[in-house]
Formats: C-alpha cells, structure tokens, sequence
C-alpha cells in the first residue's frame, strides 16, 4: 500500500450522506478551525466521518477511517467506524444485567454478548442536528424506555467541537427519568500516517496505566485488576504497537490483539491519559478524558471487507481505536467503577483528541 499523505485527502461529498431512515433526514456537516483543520461529521450514527490535520510537512491527512456516503456506513461490515457508542459502550456478559433487584435482558451481538449496546445501538440511529457554529456541531438523540433492552427515557446530548489548537472536543450530556446504565464513547478508527497507508503497527504509543482488567475467552473481564509491568500491555513507556502484539500470551490470543481496557492512572483533563505517533507522518495524537479506563484495540477483526473513503480496503490492523469509557461489563461488576445513572444526575463526561507534529 503506497502512504496516503502523499496526496491531499478531500472531504466526501455531502450530497452523497442525504438520505431518510426510520422517516429522519441524514446530513454530513463540515466543521473547521483558523488553522485549517476539518472534521466532517454526519448524523448517521453520529460519526466522524473525516478528520484532517496536517502532518510532519504540512500536509492536510486524513487520519480516521470512514466511507464516502452514508450508504457506505449503513452496509459496512464493520458497524462502529466512527460512530458514537452507546447506551452502554463496550461489553456485557451474557446479554443481561441486574439493576434494583431486576434483571434486563439486551440483545447479544457479539457471541453470547452485548457490544457497544446491542441492537438499536447509537451507531444505528439518526441524531438531530444543530450547527452551533464553524467548529461546533450538537447532536441529540432520546433513546426510549426499553430500547434495546435498557430501563429509562435517556436523553442524549453529544457535542463536537474543533479547538483552536487542533483538538476534537467531544463532549457527552445524559439524563434518565428511571434507575438505569450509561457508558458513552466515540468509536474512531484512526490511522495516523494517512487513512489507507498500511498497518499500524509501527506507531508508537503510550498509554498512563499501570493496571488493566484480563478477560475471559469471550472478551469479559474476569473481575481481577491486574498490572501492567511485566507484560505486553505495558505501554507506560512509548512502544510500538506491534513490538510485543504477537508475544505468546493467552490475553494477547483471546483479544487476537490488544482489545483491552485500560485502568488509566490518576489524571485531570491537563495530562493526556495516551499519546500516539504516526511513524511515517509526524502526527502526534494526545487523548485527554474524564473517564477512567480506556479500551485499546489494535484492528485485529479488520477482514479486508470494506472499500473506505480513499478507495483502500481495511486490512487487517491498518486501524487502531482508542476509547475513553468506564470499565466493560461495570453493571455485573460491583467492584467496578459504577455506571449508574438515577432520575435528578447528570451524566457529564468529555474526552479530546489533539493534534500536533514531531517532525
């Protein structure tokens, strides 16, 4: 595969993301700072569909993965490509979890499990939109009482916003008017040297984690917090991706790559819980949240099946995903971090992807 920052990436034509499902209207809407950078975004799914920013010599690169019209995203094998996850992103065993003595029954899509909230997931729905501005686009959405098998009225808000400074700002709002679970994150697929340039296997990354939670066979964690040193999933010192991606580890085999959660070390929003380094482009990703834990995954499921934005297929591991979350399977693990949300809270996160260059 030739490296794609060589030529300047262009945005997908909007008038390919028009269509109507379910009787609402999708839309692709272009956000942009002072400095040049662009992010298109669609309300299909509420997904990033496009993100450039410049590399080591100025070059405009798109560094997430996505398709050229909506239909792309609708019949893509892969159905998370950019898209914000939810009710509850991640896995939970077996379909079912207990909340006030009850136990709620969600549709497994994932061998005998839930992913990134079963079937309607926020991935699949058209959100309404609002352009605040050039840099700002606010998404809602109201997932009823039993959609997809959790309790509650939730009402959603998503904001994406392009800083000054070469940033993705999302921003996650909800509130419930029943007892019920929340985990919200945003499922981009990046490739920092370029969308279509290779493996990423030679980015470097760096993860502040001293700890993260093991799984079963089926991707659940086990329950144990277990560190980090020692082992393939030591990232507190920058490494590249594929260093210790084939070790002969049991974790390594089930997840058939990093697929992992993260217990992120303390932090506040000024230190990046991850960086990233695109080894051909220079691009330096930085990763700021609020949440405690993010799931690395490394593309390991990538098959080839899709046609993206630049006319590449997604290879195996030409993509990695970052998500800043609470910890997988948290409603059937009590010493997890709790994912309850009840009538009167707010559900209030954020999570900010910034960009720069190591030339």
């Amino acid at each position: 595969m030739t490296d794609s920052t060589s030529t300047t990436p262009q945005l997908p034509p909007a008038s390919a993301f028009e269509k109507t499902i379910n009787g609402k209207q999708t839309h692709l809407y272009i956000l942009k700072n002072k400095n040049g950078v662009e992010a298109a975004v669609t309300n299909y799914g509420g997904r990033i569909v496009s993100l450039l920013v410049p590399n080591k010599d100025g070059k405009l690169t798109d560094v997430v993965l996505g398709f050229e019209s909506v239909d792309g995203f609708i019949n893509s094998k892969e159905p998370y490509y950019g898209a914000t996850i939810g009710r509850f992103g991640n896995r939970i065993a077996k379909g079912k979890f207990k909340l006030d003595g009850k136990e709620y029954t969600l549709a497994t899509n994932n061998g005998p499990n839930t992913l990134h909230g079963g079937h309607p997931g926020f991935q699949e729905v058209v959100w309404d939109a609002k352009q605040i501005d050039s840099v700002t686009l606010e998404l809602s959405y109201l997932a009823k009482d039993m959609e997809g098998g959790f309790p509650g009225n939730l009402n959603v808000k998503v904001t994406y916003q392009i800083t000054d400074d070469n940033a993705m700002k999302v921003s996650y709002l909800a509130t419930t008017d029943k007892n019920t679970v929340v985990n919200l994150t945003n499922h981009a697929f990046f490739n920092l040297n370029g969308e279509g340039s290779s493996t990423i296997l030679d980015h470097l990354v760096q993860i502040n984690a001293d700890n993260y939670t093991p799984v079963d066979s089926t991707l659940i964690p086990t329950g144990k917090i277990e560190a980090v040193a020692g082992t393939p999933f030591d990232f507190t010192k920058a490494t590249t991706i594929g260093a210790r991606i084939n070790t002969d580890n049991v974790q390594l085999k089930d997840g058939k790559g990093y697929d992992h959660n993260f217990v992120l070390s303390q932090h506040d929003m000024s230190t990046p819980v991850a960086t990233v380094i695109g080894d051909k482009s220079g691009i330096k990703m930085e990763i700021f949240t609020e949440e405690p834990a993010m799931q690395f995954y490394s593309g390991n499921f990538m098959q080839a099946q899709n046609a993206m934005k630049g006319g590449k297929k997604d290879e195996f591991r030409t993509s990695f995903a970052m998500e800043t979350q609470h910890y997988p399977d948290s409603p059937n693990q009590p010493t997890f971090p709790s994912t309850e949300l009840k009538p009167g809270q707010t559900y209030k996160t954020q999570s900010i992807y910034k960009f720069s260059v190591v030339k």
